[in-house]
């Protein structure tokens, strides 16, 4: 016979998320924790009405009442960066005079900025981490890639000469 459900708890704090759920996942975890707590079901049964292996139903039970008693955090997207090269905010610090150089041009130099970033992280970078640095902090119109046009080059060489 298998064990009976635990967290009777969190059956109010599953019914308020299941009502204000805004992702598909954070309304599987408030399911698994309450149709057995509920309606008596199995750990089997509930894997097959939220369409989920048994393995993976517990394991959002579990987690569900961690998040619940505060020993674990809800994750993000943002939070998932784990290979950042820097924080947001040094991000922001990095890309401003780049910005504030193409307000004035209105180009935004992709191998420069590239370089640039290479220097300041120790290391080679792709030239599409460049390109998703800017997309992150809502720049990507801006860019241009100065290989591609002659007349962006020739701006660039004139601005780099008033220095």
């Amino acid at each position: 016979m298998a064990r009976p459900a635990t967290g009777r708890e969190f059956v109010e704090a599953a019914k308020e998320r299941i009502a204000s759920a805004k992702t598909v996942d954070a309304l599987r975890a408030a399911q698994a924790l309450l149709l057995p707590l509920e309606f008596g079901l199995s750990l089997e049964q509930t894997a097959t009405i939220i369409g989920l292996s048994k393995s993976r139903t517990g394991k959002l039970r579990t987690r569900f009442q961690r998040i619940e008693i505060g020993t674990e955090q809800v994750k993000t997207k943002k939070g998932l960066r784990n290979h950042a090269r820097m924080s947001l905010d040094e991000e922001v610090t990095f890309l401003a005079p780049f910005v504030s150089e193409a307000k004035d041009t209105g180009i935004l130099p992709i191998p420069q900025l590239k370089a640039e970033l290479e220097r300041r992280v120790g290391r080679q970078v792709s030239t599409s981490t460049v390109y998703q640095l800017l997309r992150r902090h809502g720049f990507s119109k801006l860019t241009q890639h100065s290989k591609t046009d002659a007349m962006v080059t020739q701006a660039w060489e004139r601005m780099n000469q008033k220095k």
